[in-house]
């Protein structure tokens, strides 16, 4: 019964080929979507809860030990989104010619993958098994497994160029979404100039390159340190 619910929740409304958006109903077909996290946002805005959607544009997110969410993004409406195109997912082509002899060995998975949301319901099933932890096995991570089940632009996503992703090309839903976004940062900043003077901005400084040099780091010194 488990699994034909599962089934369900994943598949169900897949049949509807829109590509129309609508943050009202928070639906995003085929988009990567992000939101501010509470505290560390406020500190440097470029950190954020990240989902990605089901054709229908129902959305998904690694939000917790062995606990995928499905339509109910966990840090409230999304605030930026970037919508992707199936064209550029090699999964939907004859990848063959992309493929090297090391990837060869994925074919049989990626040959189960026939549509977008076969792609999101097998890291939906993988991610039911992983323990969250936001330095190791975080929302980015979820999300960077899914395009490479796509191979999306030909795949070898993980969490570094990902963020960079929705930071350069990602929409704001609107201009609220947008202060949303940036105006808890520039209060902290504000209150922590006229209280903390260049003390605050040092340690700033040292939060920022310490949370980003770990990114950096554990995904291309230590390859295996952050699971994708």
């Amino acid at each position: 019964m488990g699994s034909n619910e599962e089934h369900s929740l994943m598949i169900g409304e897949t049949e509807v080929d829109s590509t129309q958006i609508d943050p009202k109903r928070s639906r995003f077909p085929c988009c990567i979507v992000w939101s501010p996290l509470p505290l560390l946002s406020w500190f440097f805005p470029c950190i954020g809860h990240i989902g990605i959607c089901r054709q229908d544009g129902v959305i998904l997110d690694f939000a917790g030990p062995n606990f995928v969410c499905v339509d109910n993004f966990t840090f409230g409406a999304p605030t930026r989104y970037i919508q992707l195109s199936k064209d550029q997912c090699w999964t939907f082509v004859d990848s063959s010619a992309h493929d090297s002899e090391d990837e060869l060995m994925q074919n049989s998975e990626i040959r189960d993958i026939r549509t977008w949301d076969d792609a999101l319901r097998k890291s939906t099933q993988e991610y039911q098994h992983e323990s969250y932890n936001i330095l190791t096995c975080n929302c980015h991570s979820f999300v960077a497994n899914s395009l490479n089940k796509l191979k999306f632009q030909g795949g070898n996503w993980n969490v570094v160029n990902l963020a960079l992703l929705i930071f350069i090309k990602g929409q704001y839903v609107s201009t609220l979404a947008l202060l949303r976004t940036y105006v808890p940062f520039l209060v902290v900043l504000g209150l922590g100039l006229v209280f903390g003077g260049e003390i605050f901005l040092a340690y700033l400084a040292i939060f920022i390159f310490a949370l980003v040099g770990w990114f950096l780091i554990g995904t291309y010194c230590f390859r295996k340190l952050i699971h994708v």
